[in-house]
């Protein structure tokens, strides 16, 4: 049955319940917000640190003298010419030392005594601080952004499994307890390998709360709404984002606002006792012919959304009947795996290229972000820009995507990230610092929106039986993208230049492939594989309606096929036609057997004869 125009209407379509369930779908962002973006308070290097005095590597002589705290720092500390003092090195001198000459001594040794650090962005003390992760520690900082991203990309792919098997509402709480659980115990991390591991359990669970949450905030909202009900939940991780410096300032100590923001994830184990707050999705009980479970789900969406359930026109019943009669007792549960894409022509087109879409906009973000960091080294000029841009972006796509449609702005997005990053890859050594930065935000704020529109276009344009894991690779796509740009920084940046020429060509070519991608704008969702299947690339150039109109060479039509809704409509308005008391027609009692009279004709022969008679 078409759920978009059968059902939906008849639960209340779009009602207050529909609207209060997109309320609590909206608030999973802020808290997933929050702890995704303390990746970079927790990792942040001091602008300016270097090694602690240790005074055992001056001579005796030394020791006993009284000298100012800058005169044992310019003992100790070598200065390196055009960075100021080194960061990872002391002077070592002699034993028999006794003098201050003009040229101290070459001999340098690595830091022994660990880091002196002024405060961090906001905090005093970070995953960096900590465990002294610079110098010949540095690796570890990039490599804890991978396992993190690690982390996500497996909890996409993992429960967006358990979506399509188990539901939204077990998905969701599955991954609020994992994330939830993990969250506090990253506060009691004691050495950066429990760190790292602790992290990469906690990514994997934010991961299956932001899926989930998405799935659901989508299927409970009609096709004109779709687009807007998606991008107020990113405003909400915009204001997740924007809230983050001001508890980092308050907090002070990286346990402490680890602990912060994972009390938003601990309060939506409340959904757990509250199902009305988070129901299963009526669209995926029905698609997975869970037949018991949809038909309570559909009564209590409809009371909810105070559709009458004696309305004359639309009766409850009447849709019950129909379920029943589409769905018989015959129809067991069916469960569909992401592997039947490989089967599939359209929906594996479709999901490859917003794979490759939503790759390439979230990898490329990394060669603007590096211009931001060179134009103006602060760290909250580069964050709050990121931030702001992604807001920009959730706000152009609302106005434009429903006016213009998702592949039209998907386009236009890709040519100016590709402009951008082209120009800058070419132009940079010759622009000014001023236009270098202007590009530098324009290809942000395009890129990020190629990545926002890619993710939900795919879920418009993937069935919902298969819906959660396949929309799960695409947004590991996009991840595995985002890890690129660590690893370059696990390189000290040795293959950046790569990197920009390697995206740049990309965003080029997804120009291309974004044209093959059908439009979704207000159009229904696809519910099983044949929807999916159905869902074709419409003409780049429309053809004038008076060209190629004769109607004497026009095919024939095909024939209608089989409707099954049709038929159950038929069968439920002949039952309540049949058992109503007034009927529009009243019924004739039927003809007696004519009686022979004693002499073996009828009562009506005097007439017949006469007939006869008259003629």
């Amino acid at each position: 049955m078409d759920f978009e125009s059968r059902i939906s209407p008849l639960i209340g379509g779009f009602g207050r319940y529909n609207r209060l369930l997109a309320v609590f779908t909206w608030i999973p962002n802020f808290g997933v917000a929050l702890n995704l973006l303390s990746e970079l308070f927790f990792t942040v290097i001091p602008v300016s640190y270097h090694c602690k005095q240790d005074t055992s590597l001056l001579p005796d002589a030394f020791q006993h003298r009284n000298l100012s705290a800058l005169q044992i720092l310019n003992l100790t500390i070598p200065w390196v010419p055009g960075s100021g003092r080194s960061r990872c090195e002391l002077y070592r001198y002699p034993a028999n030392y006794s003098q201050l000459p003009e040229k101290l001594p070459a001999e340098v040794v690595p830091c022994t005594r660990g880091w002196e650090y002024k405060h961090t962005a906001g905090l005093r003390n970070n995953f960096v601080t900590e465990w002294d992760v610079v110098c010949e520690s540095y690796w570890k900082v990039p490599l804890e952004h991978v396992c993190f991203t690690i982390g996500w990309i497996s909890g996409y792919i993992i429960l967006g499994y358990v979506c399509d098997r188990l539901g939204r509402r077990r998905a969701f709480l599955l991954s609020t307890a994992l994330a939830g659980f993990m969250g506090v115990s990253v506060c009691l991390a004691i050495s950066p390998i429990m760190f790292l591991l602790l992290r990469l359990s906690q990514g994997a669970g934010l991961a299956g709360i932001f899926l989930s949450s998405y799935i659901t905030r989508l299927e409970i909202c009609d096709p004109p709404r779709r687009l807007m009900i998606t991008m107020i939940g990113g405003f909400f991780g915009v204001c997740g984002e924007l809230l983050l410096p001001g508890l980092a300032v308050l907090c002070r100590d990286w346990p402490v606002l680890q602990a912060v923001v994972t009390i938003p994830l601990l309060l939506l184990l409340s959904y757990l006792g509250c199902a009305t707050v988070f129901p299963e999705s009526i669209r995926w009980l029905l698609a997975t012919r869970q037949i018991p479970q949809a038909k309570r789900a559909l009564q209590d969406f409809s009371s909810r959304n105070g559709v009458s359930l004696s309305d004359e026109v639309y009766p409850s019943e009447n849709l019950l009947s129909e379920i029943d009669v589409v769905y018989t007792e015959d129809f067991q549960p069916r469960f569909h795996n992401v592997c039947e894409l490989v089967k599939t022509r359209v929906i594996w087109k479709n999901c490859l290229i917003l794979g490759f879409t939503g790759f390439i906009g979230t990898g490329i973000q990394y060669c603007f972000t590096r211009n931001l960091l060179s134009y103006h080294p602060h760290f909250y000029f580069s964050y709050f820009l990121r931030v702001l841009s992604g807001g920009l972006a959730c706000v152009l796509l609302c106005v434009t995507a429903n006016h213009f449609g998702r592949r039209a702005v998907l386009l236009l997005s890709s040519i100016v990230t590709g402009m951008a990053s082209l120009l800058l890859l070419a132009l940079t050594q010759y622009l000014m610092d001023g236009l270098v930065l202007a590009l530098s935000i324009v290809g942000l704020l395009s890129s990020q929106a190629v990545a926002m529109l890619s993710v939900f276009f795919a879920s418009e344009v993937i069935p919902t039986v298969i819906r959660g894991a396949a929309l799960g690779l695409i947004l590991a796509a996009g991840c595995v993208g985002k890890a690129a740009s660590w690893l370059m920084e696990l390189q000290n940046n040795g293959g950046y230049f790569l990197h920009h020429v390697v995206f740049a060509s990309f965003a080029v070519l997804s120009v291309l492939c974004v044209m093959l991608l059908p439009e979704t704008k207000r159009k229904p969702l696809p519910d099983s594989l044949k929807d999916g299947e159905n869902q074709r690339r419409p003409p780049l150039f429309l053809s004038r309606a008076e060209h190629d109109n004769l109607p004497l060479l026009q095919c024939r039509s095909k024939p209608l096929e089989y409707n099954p809704d049709s038929y159950s409509r038929l069968v439920t308005a002949t039952k309540k036609m049949l058992s109503s008391d007034t009927l529009p027609f009243t019924m004739t009692r039927p003809l007696q057997a004519t009686l022979l009279n004693h002499n073996g004709a009828t009562e009506g022969g005097v007439d017949n004869e006469a007939l006869h008679e008259d003629s």
